[in-house]
């Protein structure tokens, strides 16, 4: 069993809220816009980090994080990418991806909303985490928090890191 922490859409931003709920997980997964790499250097120091890099990234990024992350943890085949839309919805690119991969969960960031679904034509589960950062239109910073156990996804915990526009 291995405890995930997920989140995406930081564009730079990291705060204490953040690192205490990640601060218990095995690793930590991250749908694209990092922002920058100071955000995967502090993440890689807390836990294993699988990430990939977003629209927004620059090559700091892109030089440590790639396109695409397709792993199997646990038994679970997992896809992540950061523009990847959701089950009857999915991008161009996504489409041949999840033909080729079959994960069982596919994850991706980019829409800053929140959004758990399952796709049954493709036997998956959908997972978006919304935007942990303070950029954007969103007006609650969001993560997931779950484990997968097994070649399933359990406990999985939606978190609200409070409004957008806070001062922490």
């Amino acid at each position: 069993m291995k405890s995930i922490g997920l989140l995406s859409d930081t564009h730079g931003y990291l705060d204490e809220r953040i690192l205490h709920h990640l601060s218990t997980c095995d690793e930590i997964w991250h749908a694209g816009d990092f922002g920058n790499v100071a955000v995967a250097d502090t993440l890689e120091a807390i836990a294993t980090l699988r990430g990939v890099y977003g629209n927004i990234d620059g090559q700091d990024v892109r030089a440590t994080e790639p396109l695409v992350q397709a792993f199997e943890i646990e038994g679970l085949r997992v896809l992540m990418t950061h523009i990847g839309g959701y089950p009857g919805r999915y991008t161009p690119a996504a489409k041949p991806l999840i033909a080729e991969y079959r994960p069982g969960l596919f994850i991706s960031g980019h829409s800053h909303i929140l959004k758990v679904m399952p796709d049954k034509r493709n036997h998956l589960l959908h997972l978006n985490p919304g935007a942990a950062g303070r950029h954007g239109f969103h007006t609650v910073r969001t993560m997931l928090r779950f484990q997968v156990n097994r070649g399933k996804v359990e406990q999985l915990q939606a978190i609200e890191l409070g409004p957008r526009t806070e001062r922490g």
